[in-house]
């Protein structure tokens, strides 16, 4: 075997891990893609025998890589038409697909996502980096250019705002379904009072529709979101389950088109958040393959 070959070899039992990185920290899977892709170009270009830990030298470019990403996102970004929400992993509600396993481990759901999307670049990566993969500080310093003092305090800071905003659902898939049919048999009917019911008081939802502004929006309380609800429950959407980022969710088919997907998070029975892609164009960017049979 030659010297490439054996490079690809050992890189590809590290792709989905790197994925995973990048993932977590982009909150894109084609970008993603993109820093996993950057990563092996730098491999193939360096020379095997001055690597000395394969595993973290990969995981440190993937991660530098997604970083440099990130500040260039940041600069760029022109002010926002509404909520930005990060890309969702979608699969069947009977299981999701190992492909999908290792981007979504740990309880990586779009709520997570979504405050990770608040946090700085280097916030992000160390707290990806060290909560989530255990890489040492002084190895973060070194990406970041900064101490493994200051790396540690980045990461501090970015774990107090993720356990300040609660991400996780209820643990019983089946009773996460349940709350959400309830939910959407009570939009179907128009039934007001059901749909709040249905919803935490405080209940938050946020729609992307990235350049159509009409689909973006951010509404609070279980009256607003009910209303928003019997709303769209008008339009000719079909309402499919779905399983999105390992949690119960929903996507809404119009005209054979996928229109929208939903991550919703039930918790202590109720329905506290609601996650809803409707850009177009990410829409369409996503492998939705695993929804071709919906029968």
């Amino acid at each position: 075997m030659g010297e490439q070959d054996w490079l690809a070899q050992r890189f590809e039992e590290h792709r989905r891990r790197l994925r995973a990185v990048a993932y977590r920290m982009l909150g894109s899977v084609g970008e993603a893609e993109d820093a996993v892709q950057e990563t092996w170009l730098r491999l193939s270009g360096s020379e095997p025998g001055e690597i000395e830990n394969l595993p973290g030298w990969l995981t440190t470019v993937v991660a530098r890589v997604s970083l440099n990403m990130l500040r260039s996102r940041a600069r760029r970004r022109e002010e926002p038409l509404g909520p930005h929400l990060p890309d969702p992993i979608v699969d069947r509600p009977d299981g999701v697909d190992p492909e999908h396993e290792a981007l979504i481990a740990d309880s990586v759901g779009l709520a997570l996502l979504v405050v990770l999307e608040t946090l700085t670049p280097a916030e992000r990566l160390a707290f990806v980096l060290h909560d989530t993969f255990g890489v040492p500080f002084e190895e973060i310093a070194r990406v970041i250019d900064r101490s493994p003092q200051a790396a540690r305090q980045l990461a501090s800071r970015a774990r107090r705002r993720v356990r300040a905003r609660p991400t996780t659902p209820d643990v019983d898939v089946s009773a996460q379904r349940q709350v959400i049919d309830a939910f959407m048999a009570a939009a179907r009917a128009g039934d007001f009072e059901a749909l709040v019911a249905a919803l935490d008081p405080g209940v938050v939802l946020r729609a992307d529709g990235g350049a159509l502004a009409a689909l973006s929006a951010e509404v609070r309380g279980a009256p607003e979101v009910a209303r928003r609800a019997v709303m769209w429950s008008r339009t000719d959407l079909t309402m499919l389950p779905a399983l999105v980022n390992g949690a119960v969710g929903m996507v809404a088919i119009r005209n054979g088109t996928v229109f929208s997907i939903a991550s919703v998070i039930v918790r202590n029975g109720k329905i506290a958040e609601m996650d809803f892609l409707a850009d177009p164009d990410r829409l369409a960017a996503l492998d939705l393959a695993i929804l071709d049979d919906r029968s």
